[in-house]
Order: structure tokens, then C-alpha cells, then sequence
């Protein structure tokens, strides 16, 4: 038996700030649904996310007698997939298969996937069948594809239809009709997409007309559909160039499946959260910081950074392979960390601006001359600046004119050549299918270090006489 879920819609009335329950706690302790309704009118997504990972399991259970399909499809939407499967494996199996089977499939979808192969079985063995069958189906296409991430259930009428009667389709969920109405028929292998109609279509349009006088043709809607297994990423790059509500995923003339703005909007946050990790050195958590634990974050950091050590182990082998030079002259190491630093953040800066640019979707592999054109004259007028600096603190600590002419001549190599190598490499790694966030920051600086230095000791063993 499913959980006892009442039918009724809850109203929230106006009541003074002190009556609106201020944490979920709370909520279980008054008891009612009225205060659960009225918890979430008052609160964001992040408190709702922090406040449900608190119950223990005893306010969990409390918490189910208090929701209906709608609180429970408004809460667990606006938390985490990670909160919500945490909150639901308190509860007995049936009661979490009714919980899901408030959700749309492609929410649900992603909670079911974090279980283990002993959990998922028995929770889907649990819900609707045609629920089920959904869930399942999602579960099949692989991780991070478009396909994972669509709604399978879609609003849709035949070619035959009229204005009016696509909009009585619509007219159950506002939300899905923001979404607008395909246009199909029955094919073997599903639904055959012959157009959509927009929402102001489904406004503005004339109800006794025919809907095929007034759709988006599929010739159009396919400049901006999207494959099946092309990668989530590409979802977010399609959702700003058409600025859409509604994305399809089309495999040839089928459409399979659509993804709103609410899972773009996710997407985005995704990949945005992905990229900055990366670019910190650390693998991708997957889960909320404060769900993670000591060895998980550790597990996350610790293969980066060693291999950021074993990177950064040829720095000191260039070191000690010019030992001699810098005995010979010790003034030559004063510069070592300016000169290697400099490197780093030349590369830094390049790498951040063109992955930023890159999943903006505005720069590509065939671009790849025209990057290194520009980043080589910006890297030039770069050079020229730092080299004029480094000159100034060369003469400011009394060196050596030779040795002033030897950093002069690093810093102008170094900025040049961190420059090209930072423009090459997230391109490159783009190319051979792996995440150019991974060689921003720490990585990128590891690289240019070991060979800025090789660049100095070599123009040193240039310019200074007796070297």
C-alpha cells in the first residue's frame, strides 16, 4: 500500500511572521500539513535542503504524515537528489515509492540512481508500474547524457487537432504549458514529431484553427533538438542559443523525451560547480559538501595532488641539474619564485578566460588559430609589461647588469611560452574527450614551472660570461 496520501490541496492563509514555522523541525513538532505549507511558502531551496538532511529517522517518518503529493513534489524537487534518497531511506520501502511516484520520472529518475542495485529493485518493484517503466527506461541511457536527463512524458496532440484542443491538453499544469505542445502520431518506435506549438501559439492562436497552421515545423524545431547520447553539457549550450523553456531530445524523426528549464538550469549548475573543483585541483565531489565525509574528500584530493607532486618533482630536478650556475652566481635564485610565479599566472588567467569561453560554447577546436593569434600579441604586450618590472626589480636590489639583462630576457620567454602552451592545452584535451578544467590552476602552474626555469637557466647560461 502506497503512502496515505489526502487528495485535498492545501491553502496557505495569511498569518503573522511568528505563526510560520521557522525550520522543519519545527514543522514535526506542530504536526499539521498547514505548517508544512506554510514552512515552504517561507522558505529557499538551500534551507529546505539543509533542514531535511537534519531529521533523524524518527522526524523523517513523522515528516510523511504530514505531506501531500504536492508538498511532497515541491520538497524533494527543491533539494538535492542526494538529500532527498538520504531522507528516503528512512522510510519503509512502499512509503519512499509512493514519495517518488509524486515526482516527474526524469526527478525521480536521478534519486533512484544513487541507490545500490539491492535498493533500486526494490523500490521500483514498489512503485506504478508505469512509473516504473519510466524511471527504469531513464535509468538505462548512460550517465551524463541528454537522454538521462529528459522527462519521457511530454504534452502532445495529433495533426488533426485544433487550437482548442491542445490547449485543453495544457490546461491541467501551467508548468507544462510554459513548455508549449508537440504535434505527433503513433509511430513503431514511438512518438513521431511533426511540430510544436509554442505557448504564445497556444495564446494567441485562433482555437477553431488546425494546429499544423500555427506550429513550429520539425524542420525547425530540429535546429534546436538535441541526440540522445550527446552529452548534458551540449544542453545547456542549445538552451542559450535558443533561449527555450523546452528542449526536445529527437533520435531521427522520434521525439523521445524533453528537458525543461528547471533540469538546463541544474545542468548549469552542474557542470559550473564540475569546472570549479577541477580548477581547484580536486576531482568533483558528486554530492553536497557538507554530505561528504573526511575519506571521501580526501579520496577526492589526495590522487591530484599527488600527482601535482610528482609534476612539480622535475621543478627540483631542474634545480639541481644548474646547481653550478647558481653557486657561480647566487643572485640568479633571488628571481626564482618571481619568475615561476609570473609563468603560473600568465597560464592561469589564459586557461580560466578560454574554458569559460569553451563552455559558453564559443570557442572550438577549428578556433584553435585564432586563439593562439590573439593570445600570442595579448601574450607579446604581456611580455614587454612584465619584462619592464622584472628590470625594475633586478636594478632595485643591485645586481649584476648582466643578470638584470638575464631576467629581463626569462620573463619576456616565460609569459610567451606560458601563453602559448595555456592556449593549446584545453583545446587540445577537448579534442582527446577529457574536461579542460583539469589543467587550470594548480596543474597548469605545475607545468610552466619546471620549464620557466629551464628558460631562465638557459638564458643564463647565454648572457652571463663564465657560465
Amino acid at each position: 500500500m502506497k503512502i496515505p496520501f489526502t487528495r485535498r490541496k492545501i491553502t496557505v492563509e495569511t498569518r503573522s511572521p511568528r505563526s510560520v514555522p521557522t525550520s522543519l523541525q519545527e514543522v514535526v513538532q506542530i504536526g499539521t500539513p498547514r505548517a508544512m505549507a506554510l514552512w515552504l511558502a517561507s522558505t529557499y531551496n538551500d534551507e529546505r535542503d539543509t533542514q531535511l538532511g537534519q531529521l533523524n529517522r524518527e522526524q523523517s517518518l513523522s515528516l510523511t504524515d504530514l505531506l501531500t503529493p504536492e508538498s511532497a513534489e515541491e520538497l524533494l524537487e527543491s533539494v538535492s537528489p542526494h538529500t532527498a534518497f538520504a531522507f528516503l531511506k528512512f522510510l519503509p520501502v512502499q512509503m519512499a515509492a509512493g514519495l517518488l511516484e509524486s515526482l516527474d520520472s526524469d526527478e525521480a529518475a536521478r534519486i533512484v540512481d544513487l541507490m545500490n542495485e539491492d535498493e533500486r529493485q526494490r523500490i521500483l518493484r514498489a512503485m506504478e508500474n508505469s512509473h516504473s517503466a519510466l524511471v527504469r527506461g531513464l535509468l538505462a541511457w548512460p550517465e551524463d547524457s541528454a537522454a538521462s536527463r529528459m522527462r519521457p512524458d511530454f504534452l502532445h496532440v495529433g495533426p488533426e487537432a485544433t487550437i482548442q484542443d491542445a490547449v485543453d491538453a495544457a490546461r491541467g499544469d501551467p508548468d507544462d504549458l510554459a513548455e508549449g505542445v508537440f504535434v505527433t502520431t503513433d509511430g513503431k518506435a514511438g512518438q513521431i514529431v511533426h511540430g510544436w506549438l509554442s505557448p504564445s501559439a497556444l495564446v494567441l492562436g485562433r482555437r477553431a484553427h488546425p494546429v499544423t497552421t500555427q506550429m513550429t515545423p520539425v524542420s525547425r524545431l530540429e535546429q534546436w533538438a538535441i541526440k540522445p547520447l550527446d552529452d548534458q553539457e551540449k544542453v545547456s549550450f542549445r538552451a542559450r542559443e535558443r533561449d527555450a523553456d523546452v528542449i526536445p531530445v529527437m533520435d531521427g524523426k522520434y521525439l523521445l523525451g524533453v528537458i525543461s528549464s528547471d533540469t538546463v538550469a541544474d545542468i548549469l549548475q552542474e557542470e559550473a560547480t564540475e569546472d570549479a573543483e577541477r580548477q581547484g585541483g580536486s576531482a568533483p565531489l558528486d554530492l553536497p559538501y557538507l554530505q561528504a565525509s573526511p575519506i571521501l574528500l580526501w579520496s577526492k584530493r589526495v590522487v591530484w595532488l599527488l600527482v601535482l607532486f610528482a609534476g612539480a618533482m622535475y621543478t627540483g630536478n631542474v634545480m639541481q641539474a644548474f646547481q653550478d650556475e647558481l653557486e657561480a652566481v647566487v643572485a640568479l635564485s633571488f628571481f626564482v619564485p618571481l619568475l615561476i610565479g609570473t609563468g603560473g599566472n600568465v597560464a592561469t588567467q589564459i586557461t580560466t578566460t578560454l574554458i569559460r569561453a569553451m563552455g559558453m560554447g564559443e570557442v572550438h577546436l577549428r578556433d584553435l588559430g585564432r586563439v593562439i593569434w590573439k593570445e600570442s600579441r595579448t601574450g607579446l604586450l604581456t611580455a614587454i609589461t612584465m619584462a619592464t618590472a622584472g628590470a625594475i626589480r633586478a636594478w632595485t636590489l643591485g645586481v649584476a647588469g648582466e643578470v638584470v639583462l638575464t631576467v629581463v630576457l626569462a620573463l619576456a620567454a616565460i609569459v610567451l611560452w606560458s601563453a602559448l602552451i595555456a592556449s593549446i592545452l584545453p583545446l587540445l584535451l577537448r579534442r582527446l574527450g577529457v574536461d579542460p578544467a583539469v589543467v587550470s590552476g594548480p596543474m597548469i602552474s605545475t607545468i610552466v614551472d619546471g620549464t620557466g626555469l629551464l628558460i631562465y637557466f638557459t638564458v643564463a647560461q647565454t648572457v652571463i660570461s663564465g657560465l
